[in-house]
């Protein structure tokens, strides 16, 4: 089979990570007998600095040309540190979402076996979590009306939402319930927000297309407690943007680390694959940042965009293998070896 692939590198650790899940997705393509096409192409602040774009047209036309997009990291300190800055990094990550209607953000949360003593929660809490997040990503106030009034004193960032883009994103939440355990929670502030009241009467008046699933409906803020209370009694959870921005972190440290957790940004037509960390740029150029969170990332592209789940579950395998055998970068290796992030990616090849 032929995988034509996007190859967003990006910026900070970015370039370091995505080298080692070219490097194992090499390695499987090889195994299995399927030829990979890498494309690279500018985005972030190595794009700014280049052409003066944090997503340029070429960029684009790269990412629709391919059938899926790996993509590592936005994001730079002189960028973070100018408020007065008109071009930042992450405008280019929302207008890429936008243009490619990339509606949905699929973030996994599990845990590991081997590494379930190194979460911040007690094992009793998060034993046996395996739940999905679903946060919209087109709309909400991110890409609402904003600006300032009052000469500067005064700033305001509207929430806006449409029924239909509720519809699609609940849509593939119903859709994904019904290949797991049949029990969804949409997540909203509904006795504040108007926007949210719309979320609600939504998703009620879908439940009868989905009589199989259960559907629970809860308050962002109480959500927030029982992550880190009870996290194994959620299944698939949907929610607008900001709110999933923030659930999704706070769910990414119950595994024991940002650096272990693969997301997906998919709309209609194309599909985006990447890490839930951010660029790291205080960890860029030094080789030591985790790697497996992008080639799981990788294992999802695999299995959800190519439909190939025996290559998806040959990373997966390898990536338990690893954690198991302490082959890990400094984030994990607490006062064993902590290996760099190419060798981790050198013993990933070898045994697969």
């Amino acid at each position: 089979m032929k995988l034509n692939i996007a190859l967003l590198a990006g910026d900070g650790i970015g370039p370091e990570v995505i080298n080692q899940a070219v490097k194992v997705c090499d390695a499987v393509a090889n195994k299995f007998n399927h030829e990979i096409n890498w494309t690279p192409a500018l985005t972030g602040a190595a794009a700014i600095d280049a052409v003066g774009e944090p997503y340029p047209d070429e960029t684009h036309e790269i990412c629709l040309a391919a059938d899926a997009v790996l993509f590592g990291a936005i994001g730079h300190p002189k960028y973070d540190n100018d408020p007065t800055a008109k071009v930042r990094p992450e405008q280019g990550l929302l207008k890429m979402r936008k243009k490619l209607g990339l509606f949905a953000n699929i973030r996994p949360t599990f845990t590991f076996p081997s590494l379930i003593d190194k979460s911040p929660l007690k094992r009793e809490r998060i034993e046996g979590t395996d739940l999905v997040f679903l946060r919209e990503l087109t709309g909400g106030i991110y890409f609402g009306e904003k600006g300032r009034k009052d000469n500067g004193n005064t700033a305001f960032d509207n929430c806006v939402y449409t029924k239909e883009e509720v519809i699609r994103l609940a849509k593939k939440g119903f859709e994904l319930a019904m290949t797991r355990s049949k029990k969804l929670c949409c997540v909203d502030k509904a006795n504040v927000l108007e926007t949210s009241r719309l979320w609600r009467e939504t998703v009620q008046g879908m439940e009868k297309d989905y009589p199989e699933v259960e559907v629970s409906y809860e308050f962002v803020d109480a959500v927030a407690m029982r992550l880190v209370q009870w996290p194994n009694s959620y299944d698939v959870l949907i929610t607008e943007n900001l709110f999933g921005d923030i659930l999704t972190d706070e769910a990414s440290v119950i595994s024991g680390s940002m650096g272990l957790m693969p997301s997906a940004s998919v709309g209609t037509e194309n599909y985006l694959y990447e890490p839930i960390h951010g660029s790291y740029p205080q960890a860029a150029g030094k080789d030591i940042a985790n790697p497996l969170a992008t080639i799981l990332s990788a294992a999802m592209m695999f299995e959800d965009a190519f439909g190939l789940a025996k290559e998806a579950e040959a990373i997966r395998n390898v990536v338990n293998r690893s954690l198991k055998e302490g082959i890990v970068t400094e984030d994990l290796s607490e006062n064993k070896k902590a290996y760099k992030t190419s060798e981790v990616g050198d013993w990933l090849v070898r045994n697969i």
